[in-house]
């Protein structure tokens, strides 16, 4: 069972505490059993569609096209709580319409069903409780932003586990630690691996390869992960 802790933020009484381990443990879990049950197969990248699925399998109604204006231009996605039907999710029609952002556009998918699968139960709890959130506009909403939306600070910890839930979702545990594994192997490299390495930047092109993912959500990953390091220092790269 969740561990549950007091919300400083003060929008709920009560939020749930993730460590890392557990949402890589359930989002691979999850990815994974998508996965089989569409394809027979575990492979990567994971597509949109499979996204779409997901979101489509948890959510009350997902509208890929939106038009998100109203709550401000950096806002890339938005997802809506009631108490009556499941979650609405909106992906800003300005990155699913750009093929040239497709990446990103998975990345948001990702990062909205993070707050869907993660986060409805506070709401639901709310509405169940009698509890109808203060009166406002964005009073159900979980707004995504496009700065916040890969590396929040801990301190929005809202944005930053629906942010680590994007990235534990498109570039899996157990996978990506392979990745490096076999990169490393034959290269005889067992301590830190510097962010500002050769190793580094080689090692952040092939997650972008193997995963379809951005540079910068490649390397944020990778450093969340301590696969590559912002320190220097001896250490094993598989710890944790």
């Amino acid at each position: 069972m969740v561990r549950m802790i007091p919300d400083k933020t003060g929008r709920f009484a009560r939020r749930p505490f993730y460590d890392q381990r557990e949402l890589d443990g359930a989002c691979e879990w999850l990815i994974r059993g998508l996965l089989l049950k569409r394809r027979g197969e575990v492979s990567y990248p994971v597509s949109t569609d499979d996204l779409t699925v997901l979101i489509e399998m948890h959510a009350e109604e997902l509208d890929s096209y939106a038009d998100l204006s109203e709550h401000g231009d950096d806002v890339e996605g938005v997802t809506r709580f009631f108490p009556d039907c499941g979650p609405h999710v909106s992906i800003s029609a300005q990155i699913s319409n750009d093929v040239r952002r497709e990446n990103r556009f998975r990345t948001t998918l990702a990062h909205e069903f993070g707050h869907v699968k993660f986060h409805g139960p506070l709401w639901d709890e709310k509405f169940a409780t009698g509890d109808m959130l203060e009166r406002g506009f964005n009073a159900n909403k979980a707004i995504s932003k496009r700065d916040t939306m890969l590396d929040a600070p801990q301190s929005d910890w809202m944005e930053w586990q629906a942010g680590y839930i994007s990235g534990a979702l498109l570039m899996p545990v157990t996978p990506i630690r392979r990745l490096v594994s076999d990169y490393c192997g034959p290269r005889d490299l067992h301590a830190d691996i510097h962010a500002e390495s050769d190793h580094a930047a080689r090692l952040v092109q092939l997650v972008m390869e193997q995963f379809a993912v951005s540079e910068e959500a490649a390397r944020i990953r990778l450093l969340k992960l301590n696969l590559i390091t912002t320190t220097r220092g001896q250490g094993s790269l598989f710890d944790g």
